[in-house]
């Protein structure tokens, strides 16, 4: 059965979305919640798949963040071994460092709450994104953000900030808002994360009156890039079993 290691920073972040298509595909999810005291696997072998997903803090300090090189440490030794890398958020970032790109505080402040992205013409030929409209509107949720990793190809921007996803070494994706959430999920980051949502325009209040429709309208580009990036976990293992076999 494959295996993917989902890594959690804080409650109301998890996989979600992500979660339910690893399932769906068969793939076996290892989570490990670093903010309960999980430890981190040292080795990333023995998965077919890594996700890193969000939290408050930076991925650029190690302040109030102990598994942050380690961290680092499992994607880079994942996209060297090819094994399907999906960085949500925070995890965009560390994907990014990993890559040797730099994390900063946006020039322009918080970007908290739905609001466009526009999808490049790259995106026409990427396995996670083609064929998806050419606009779409989702849930931010960052105030740093990140240059683009040498190499690698830009995804997605908008006219707040232009780094919004990107493809590495074309196994590993960093995504910087969250495709992954439901209503539920939505309302968790607001109680959670309840001075961030309140300073965003129209504050809480406009985050919860536009999440039903925009999670609706979301749904079927969330099940369909959640689902290709299980695929690609769950087609690892039989690309194994044939290279094993020659």
């Amino acid at each position: 059965m494959p295996k993917c290691l989902v890594i959690q920073h804080v409650a109301p972040e998890s996989p979600f979305a992500i979660a339910d298509a690893l399932r769906d595909a068969g793939v076996e999810i290892e989570l490990c919640r670093v903010f309960a005291g999980d430890q981190l696997p040292g080795l990333i072998e023995g998965f077919d798949g890594l996700v890193v997903m969000g939290g408050p803090m930076s991925a650029a300090s190690d302040d109030g963040f102990p598994t942050r090189q380690a961290e680092i440490d499992l994607i880079g030794c994942a996209v060297q071994a090819d094994i399907p890398t999906l960085g949500i958020c925070l995890g965009a970032q560390l994907l990014a460092v990993a890559g040797n790109a730099a994390v900063y505080p946006g020039a322009r402040g918080p970007e908290v709450g739905w609001g466009p992205v526009r999808l490049d013409a790259s995106c026409r030929d990427d396995p996670l994104f083609c064929g998806l409209p050419d606009e779409l509107t989702v849930l931010h949720w960052h105030g740093d953000t990140y240059d683009l990793p040498p190499g690698s190809q830009h995804l997605i921007s908008n006219a707040t900030y232009a780094q919004q996803a990107f493809r590495m070494a074309d196994v590993a994706w960093g995504i910087q808002f969250h495709l992954e959430v439901d209503e539920i999920a939505v309302a968790g980051f607001v109680a959670e994360f309840a001075q961030e949502a309140a300073a965003a325009p129209g504050g809480a209040a406009t985050i919860r009156a536009a999440t039903p429709s925009a999670v609706a309208q979301l749904a079927q580009v969330r099940t369909t890039v959640c689902e290709r990036f299980a695929e690609l976990v769950s087609a690892r293992v039989s690309k194994g079993a044939l290279a094993e076999l020659n």
